[in-house]
């Protein structure tokens, strides 16, 4: 498979933030953006492999600044470096005062989405390359998160095997009305 740069899974979605997607402070929800996230990465990820799409995971999403009522979102993305079958995924979200002009990153994040084919299994994604300087230090740092989301990944099957799938609470600590 050819190596493609970085830049040719750039995705850029812009959407006004209305009532509907605010919560009782008047802000967007935390969901809504984090859905946007979603969204945004996917199709990076699916401009880059050229095939559909899931998301393995999510890195932490740190909200830097409020997003308002009436404000917009932008969130940027690209594939930043790939694996076998997975590529990770960076965004940014920029929140802008349509009356100020005023901006501020509000979050960044990185998802790990995998191509899957026909058969719903994974399948192998092409190569990424950097050029901007940007791209180079996102690229060079990412094996570094990978292994940081493997032993979240194993973390996270260690504490599915511990609490299961049963209700967690026993005659002792169960919380009567």
């Amino acid at each position: 498979m050819e190596a493609k740069p970085c830049v040719a899974s750039l995705t850029v979605k812009n959407s006004h933030v209305l009532p509907p997607d605010t919560n009782s402070h008047g802000t967007l929800f935390g969901g809504r953006l984090m859905a946007h996230i979603d969204d945004v990465a996917a199709i990076a990820a699916r401009r880059h492999a050229r095939k559909p799409v899931v998301t393995a995971s999510t890195d932490s999403v740190d909200f830097l600044a409020p997003v308002r009522e009436g404000d917009t979102i932008c969130l940027e993305a690209f594939v930043t470096w790939t694996h076998k079958t997975s590529m990770e995924v960076f965004i940014k979200a920029v929140t802008e005062d349509l009356d100020t002009g005023e901006r501020k990153v509000c979050t960044t994040a990185f998802v790990t989405m995998v191509a899957i084919g026909p058969d719903n299994r994974p399948v192998t994604v092409p190569p990424v390359y950097p050029e901007s300087e940007e791209e180079k230090f996102l690229h060079e740092e990412a094996p570094k998160r990978a292994e940081l989301r493997k032993q979240r990944r194993s973390n996270s099957k260690e504490m599915a095997r511990t609490f299961g799938t049963g209700f967690p609470w026993n005659e002792n600590t169960r919380h009567e009305k």
